[in-house]
This record gives structure tokens, sequence and C-alpha cells, in this order.
């Protein structure tokens, strides 16, 4: 298995993708599905998302696993410091090493249950993404991704203190970053900006969804933190009554917004799917990311 680093310094522009792991047997099937469509276009990576407080760490844990066994993908695992101790990050951390998995996104995680709730530190755990950083670096030859988030995460003060957070968890030992859910490409190019004017050259990869129901984009709004412009507001908030429309309606502006970030030098494109591939696919289509064999 490749790095997700190695992967995504192709020269070309690719994408990649983000899986949830399966609540229930008919989830496993849809998510199966989903990973089975995409695999043949190619994506740069899959990654396994990990539930706040650990809830979903097995289900994270078996899915990342099988991803390894039985594809060819390059498969990254989620891994949060929520409710775990040391002693269990590094058997978990050991447990990727043992299947192959070299590719880890290291969070600190939300509180679990309210997600806006009091963060507290297990007694015997990690306080910080950058502290889970260096754990993972010490533990083996992973390479190590951390979360970005273009409007500030919701505890930061201003978006100059929370670079400055994302700067060092970069240099704690990340090799990259995964921006959080944004509306307008310049959100995600000022973030990237920021960044560089520190002197980080490390990759910082957007965080795209399709918008293709009221549902999808009340989701992108609860995610991102941010009230959905009134330029988007205008073209889908007269469709909500009409679901062809609305969902082609977000296809456009998704895929606007991709094409905007591609302009602007952005080379991988991350892919939140919810556990679905269809709109992705028709995305990185229109894109023209879609290698000529599939």
């Amino acid at each position: 298995m490749t790095t997700v680093v190695e992967r995504i310094k192709t020269g070309r522009p690719v994408f990649s993708v983000e899986f949830m792991p399966p609540r229930d047997e008919a989830d496993e099937q849809r998510l199966w599905q989903a990973i089975r469509e995409l695999e043949g276009l190619d994506p740069a990576f899959v990654s396994v998302t990990y539930g706040a407080g650990g809830s979903s760490r097995d289900r994270t844990l078996r899915t990342t696993g099988r991803l390894a066994r039985e594809t060819d993908l390059c498969s990254m695992a989620h891994l949060t410091a929520v409710n775990h101790s040391v002693a269990e990050l590094r058997n978990v951390i050991g447990w990727f090493a043992e299947q192959g998995i070299r590719n880890v996104l290291a969070l600190r995680g939300d509180p679990p249950g309210d997600v806006m709730g009091e963060w507290v530190q297990h007694p015997q755990g990690l306080a910080y993404a950058e502290d889970l950083v260096r754990l993972v670096r010490d533990l083996g030859d992973f390479c190590v991704g951390v979360a970005a988030f273009p409007y500030g995460h919701p505890r930061s003060a201003d978006l100059d203190s929370d670079t400055d957070h994302l700067v060092r968890k970069l240099a704690a030992g990340a090799d990259f970053a995964i921006a959080q859910l944004f509306f307008e490409p310049e959100d995600f190019l000022r973030l990237r900006d920021r960044v560089a004017a520190r002197g980080c050259t490390a990759a910082i990869l957007p965080g795209v969804m399709p918008m293709t129901t009221p549902k999808v984009l009340a989701k992108t709004v609860e995610l991102s933190g941010a009230d959905v412009p009134a330029r988007i507001a205008a073209r889908l908030d007269p469709l909500v009554d009409d679901a062809k429309a609305f969902r082609a309606e977000g296809i456009d502006l998704v895929t606007e917004t991709c094409e905007r970030l591609l302009a602007e030098g952005v080379d991988v494109l991350h892919f939140y799917t919810f556990n679905r591939s269809k709109a992705t696919r028709e995305v990185v289509a229109r894109l023209g990311l879609v290698p000529a064999r599939a």
C-alpha cells in the first residue's frame, strides 16, 4: 500500500473519498456498493471516519482493515483522542500497523453527544491533535493527516489563532491537512493562503460535498459552521419542492466550486460521500478526473 502523500503527488488533479463506518448490515451493503462503484475510478485514497468518543471505533477498524485486504485502494483510518488513554491509542495504532494501514488522520475529536459541549481530556489521554500526531509518528512509519477549518474551529478565538494551531499540527509531523466543508471556493483559498503565509508548504485538501438535497445542504451548514451564502440560497431555495431540480442545481454548484479550485492550482479534491457514490461519480466525470479505462 502506498501513502496518501505518494498518491496525491502525481502531477495531475486527483480526487479522494470519505466513508463512514456502517451502522448495520443494510448500511454495510450500501457502503460496499459505493466502494466498488468508486474503486474503478481510481481515487487517490479513501478514508473511514471515527465516531465521537470512539463510538464507532470497532466498525472503523473493521472497515479500514477490509479495505486494505480486499481492495487495491489506498485506505486511511481516522483516529481521535476522545475518551481514549494513551495505552488504548497505542493499541489501535499497533493494529493499524499489523493490518498494513500506513495512513492515519489524527484528530482530537468532538465530545460525544454534543459536539459543542465541553471537551474533557481522558485522565491518561492526550489534550491536542498535535500530541496525537506525535504519538502516531513515534509508533511507526505512518503518513499522518490532520483537520483544517476554513472558517476556523468553533473553539478558536479567531482565524489567525486557528491557523497557528493548524501550522503547529503540521509542524508536529503531519504530512497534509483535509479541510472541513465550505461554501465558496474563496473560503478555502484564503485558508490555503494563510497557511502558506506562515511558511508552511504542506498540502491542504479541500473537503467538498454535492448538495443534492435540502437535508444535505443543512448538513453542510452544520459541518462547516457557516450560513448558506445568499448567492447559493438564491439558486437552491426556489427548488426545495422539486427534488430533481434541486439535485441538478446542487451538482452544478459543487462542480463550479471544484472547477474554480482546480483553476487556482488545487490538485486534490476530497469528497464527503455519506456512503453514496452517484453524485461524486457525476462530479468527477464532469471534471475529467475519471481515468480513461473507467
